[in-house]
């Protein structure tokens, strides 16, 4: 008996349905010519096309005035933070410039709009799924094998920009998305919505280069990029890790990347001078703060408990606190024996909350991850930082500390030699020093800004 067949019969009943209905619209389209212009024009009357200048393709083309822009973005983070934080930063900055365009999201967190959104943004939410190990992926939630899920998530992104027909789709780290789910969307939007341009955003480092150009190459992800792309953005410095040399984009692609500087939330510190008095009023003068966090927190408890074990021994030589904040998607079971650890040092452990940018300016010094969003919060700010970076599977962090370590940013420890004794000593230095980088060797940190201006000048 085969088992797989009724699985197959409902993707391809679901296949079929929601591929009539794009192809209804489509036909519509077609039937009326001149319907996708009218609509066009009648929703976004600033944007026009220069004559002469062709739809299609993989040029880009420039708008006269995109105070009506329709952008919409894919962002794949079923298990963090980051991509979602930056795609969040990036449609902020874009409607406060130009408050009457439209920003749709589709991603697929767990925790649906996790953070606070503008006006004129709103979501649409996959069903949620993770990476299991490389090529191999499994829903997060529902009970349903790994095809149905993707055939819901395909049929969904294409359905959805099939019909808002953006003027810019900015697709987020995975240039064909996830197991290739995104590839219809993208030529359904070359072939119906041939004016739509076509944004790769890719933070600054995604994996050891000998990882990204093998994945890339047996996932077709140079094909996509090469056929597909308008433009590449890179939100780093090149001088620090050259992403198409390492990463040995085709002469084509190379030439469409725009490095943007590092890209920060524009959301500022509310009261730091509140967290501050809140964890240390009552204790002796002179007591250091120290705020131990890690983005969403799947892997942060090798991190934090050596910490708490650490402790004891630093609070016996100078005057300390500590508050941790360990990120919504630590597990259960590692969050209590945490809590249950801390109860007896009187250390707080939160599992968020609402300023983290507050905590980074209160504390003197951050002990955290080397994930992108968290990392360039710290270095906007003016705090000293210890960063640790996740062991694995990627070499993504491991990179970014030891570079940012390199220039002087912040202070690193391997994660292989931590223990309690390496620890304390790096918490005690960090605590013992101020950092001096000389100006021109300061992070690039208006990413954003630029990142934006790069999309509305499509």
């Amino acid at each position: 008996m085969d088992r797989g067949a009724p699985a197959r019969r409902r993707v391809g009943r679901l296949r079929t349905a929601l591929t009539n209905d794009a192809v209804s619209s489509q036909r519509d389209m077609h039937r009326k010519p001149g319907r996708a212009a009218d609509l066009r024009e009648a929703s976004n009357p600033d944007v026009r096309r220069s004559p002469g200048v062709p739809t299609g393709g993989p040029q880009c083309t420039r708008f006269a005035g995109p105070s009506r822009m329709r952008l919409m973005i894919y962002a794949q983070d079923g298990l963090g933070l980051g991509h979602m934080r930056r795609t969040t930063s990036i449609a902020a900055e874009l409607i406060k410039l130009h408050p009457d365009s439209v920003v749709l999201t589709v991603e697929d967190s767990p925790l649906g709009n996790f953070f606070r959104t503008s006006p004129n943004h709103d979501y649409v939410k996959l069903p949620s799924i993770e990476k299991v190990r490389q090529g191999d992926w499994r829903a997060v939630n529902l009970p349903l094998g790994f095809d149905v899920v993707r055939a819901m998530r395909e049929q969904l992104i294409r359905s959805v920009a099939l019909n808002f027909r953006p003027d810019i789709l900015l697709v987020d780290h995975m240039p064909h998305g996830a197991m290739g789910e995104l590839k219809p969307a993208l030529e359904v939007l070359r072939t119906a919505v041939p004016e739509t341009r076509l944004v790769l955003g890719l933070r600054d480092i995604i994996d050891a280069p000998e990882v990204i150009t093998q994945r890339w190459q047996l996932e077709g992800a140079y094909e996509a990029m090469e056929r597909f792309y308008d433009l590449v953005l890179v939100y780093g410095r090149r001088d620090v890790f050259d992403l198409a040399a390492q990463y040995r984009l085709p002469e084509g692609v190379a030439q469409k990347v725009r490095y943007c500087g590092y890209v920060c939330t524009p959301i500022v510190p509310r009261y730091p001078e509140r967290i501050r008095a809140q964890y240390t009023t009552g204790a002796d003068a002179g007591t250091k703060l120290v705020v131990a966090m890690a983005g969403g927190g799947a892997d942060a408890y090798p991190m934090m408990r050596p910490l708490l074990d650490a402790l004891p021994a630093l609070q016996a030589k100078q005057r300390l606190a500590l508050v941790m904040v360990t990120g919504p998607f630590m597990p259960k079971a590692e969050r209590r024996d945490l809590q249950s650890r801390a109860a007896g040092l009187r250390v707080p452990v939160r599992v968020t909350v609402s300023d983290p940018l507050s905590y980074i300016e209160a504390a003197d010094l951050v002990i955290a991850r080397a994930g992108y969003n968290t990392t360039m919060e710290i270095l906007r700010s003016s705090t000293p930082a210890l960063l640790i970076p996740r062991p694995g599977p990627s070499a993504e962090q491991r990179t970014r500390a030891r570079l940012f370590n390199d220039r002087g940013w912040v202070d690193t420890l391997d994660p292989n030699d931590m223990n309690g004794s390496t620890l304390a000593e790096a918490i005690s230095h960090g605590l013992g020093h101020e950092r001096s980088v000389p100006a021109g060797s300061r992070p690039n940190l208006g990413g954003l800004s630029a990142a934006v201006q790069h999309l509305i000048s499509l």
